[in-house]
């Protein structure tokens, strides 16, 4: 209900990491199935899948996607309850815990609701990894619980490679159950067992590592896609990360300020919210310092997943980028142990007192995620750069205007190119080969569908689009003007639309780069 409110206030704007993941979908129910996602192979095409099969049903609408999105959300949400009931919690922290995560901080309302290819199956297949090692540590003579988590843990790699924070602990305390109850001479055929579980649920992986190379992946899975924004001594790098964390992590995974901006949110209760968490992660120390507690190793096994992101955020170049998405797996760890924490209060002062403090979390929440999105212009984004935020109030003009002056193919940048594809249903085709850097700076890796490429180079009539970027409109000019082109121009919103060009010219040809940059 919280994210259909949030949703039916179109606080949510589409952009072309969301169209990707609806060109990919389209695409499957066209016969042409990837592996991967477009340009990154380090996530699989589970989550375009599913999106397909979706659309499938229901027609190919952006609130389609969103909806794949709330119905694994819902999941994750189950599956955490399950998790702190499992954990030894009662109603109170197993409501509790349910709650949190329904009326989540901004951070998660912003990624378990926008689609960026495989963020709600990664939390959905994590939550269930660790329920499945938790059901055979209780009845580890049977095999049924380890084929499922084989499956599962392959899947999960094979989906994102995220999930890993999540396979490595639970398969540790796996490990401890079989070694400790299972007799020695069964333990390498369960063992099997397990391993062909894995291999069959990541097949696709797998499979393309085998017709292609094992060297991209792997590269991919450990941070190629933002190697280098990082110092490259690796000290340095643990001290930049490491602050990376504790200034901007923190205050994302808290609700303190939204994942795109330092602006603080909802002032008057981020005292209370601060002393809840500082509170609650406290008590979860102490409880995981008493290793001869009961259920000791099963809170740690949860306790674990929080480490490892924190562990793997700060020596990996996944470090770099602060910006939240990459401290999902948080939330369901953290929403456990504040049940398992407000439970234990109510036993010493009575149900009211933690059942306030709970309330007023929420509230906070709520206020923080409304207050993100009435902060910008154009609400919940999980855009960072100022310059790629982009109103979407136009997009229908800009087609319209592109339609009526058969402007079908073209260039522009990445946060254009791949909206207007999905929009209009592919007969609008521009490739993102513009930077929309104010200093010029552009990857190739914005180019994220080949056979795109091939349409534009072979239409013989291309036009330009750009977005918040005079510079880049100037460089413009003076490159046709230098080829001897002529052209003309139109304002739309935020779109500068150059056209009618007189004779064909590509991006590579006017000097963009920063080198030639004015």
């Amino acid at each position: 209900m919280w994210k259909v409110s949030l949703l039916s206030q179109g606080l949510f704007p589409f952009n072309s990491d969301e169209a990707i993941v609806g060109l990919m979908a389209r695409h499957i129910l066209e016969g042409s199935w990837p592996t991967f996602f477009y340009g990154q192979a380090y996530m699989g095409s589970l989550d375009a899948t599913l999106v397909a099969a979706a659309f499938r049903a229901l027609g190919q609408e952006v609130w389609v996607i969103r909806l794949v999105q709330v119905l694994l959300f819902l999941g994750t949400t189950a599956t955490t309850m399950l998790l702190a009931h499992h954990l030894g919690g009662g109603g109170l922290a197993t409501a509790a815990a349910g709650l949190l995560m329904a009326v989540p901080t901004v951070n998660v309302t912003l990624y378990t609701t926008v689609s960026l290819g495989g963020y709600g199956e990664a939390l959905l297949i994590g939550n269930l990894l660790l329920l499945v090692a938790l059901w055979s540590g209780e009845h580890p003579e049977r095999l049924g619980p380890l084929a499922l988590w084989g499956g599962l843990a392959g899947l999960g790699f094979w989906a994102f490679g995220l999930t890993l924070v999540y396979t490595i602990p639970s398969l540790f305390l796996l490990a401890i159950h079989q070694g400790r109850r299972i007799p020695r001479h069964q333990v390498a055929g369960r063992l099997g067992l397990l391993a062909l579980g894995f291999v069959i649920g990541g097949f696709p992986w797998f499979r393309w590592a085998f017709l292609n190379g094992w060297d991209l992946l792997v590269q991919e899975l450990f941070g190629a896609a933002i190697a280098g924004a990082s110092p490259a001594a690796f000290w340095d790098s643990v001290l930049r990360h490491t602050l990376n964390f504790l200034l901007f992590g923190l205050t994302a995974i808290f609700g303190f300020r939204p994942p795109w901006t330092v602006a603080p949110l909802a002032l008057s209760l981020a005292p209370i919210a601060f002393g809840f968490w500082v509170a609650v992660i406290w008590f979860t120390i102490r409880d995981l310092l008493r290793p001869k507690a009961t259920g000791w190793s099963q809170r740690m096994l949860v306790a674990a997943v929080p480490l490892l992101v924190i562990a793997g955020f700060i020596v990996s170049p996944f470090g770099a980028d602060p910006s939240g998405r990459y401290f999902m797996p948080l939330a369901a760890p953290l929403a456990i142990f504040a049940g398992l924490f407000l439970e234990q209060i109510a036993r010493r002062a009575g149900v009211w007192a933690p059942a306030t403090v709970l309330a007023l979390v929420l509230v906070f929440n709520a206020w923080g995620t409304l207050q993100a999105a009435a902060q910008e212009p154009f609400g919940l984004t999980t855009q960072f750069d100022p310059v790629s935020w982009i109103d979407h109030g136009h997009d229908q003009a800009l087609m319209e205007f592109l339609t009526e002056n058969e402007l079908t193919h073209g260039y522009s940048n990445y946060w254009v190119s791949y909206v207007l594809a999905f929009q209009s249903d592919e007969r609008l085709i521009y490739v993102p080969f513009l930077p929309y850097h104010q200093d010029f700076r552009h990857t190739m890796r914005d180019s994220r569908y080949a056979p795109y490429e091939v349409e534009v180079a072979q239409s013989g009539r291309v036009a330009y689009i750009t977005t918040n970027h005079p510079r880049l409109d100037e460089r413009l000019r003076s490159g046709f003007a230098d080829q001897g082109i002529m052209f003309r121009e139109a304002r739309i919103g935020d779109y500068q639309v150059f056209y009618d060009l007189s004779s064909t010219v590509e991006p590579s040809q006017l000097r963009l780069s920063p080198d030639h940059a004015p």
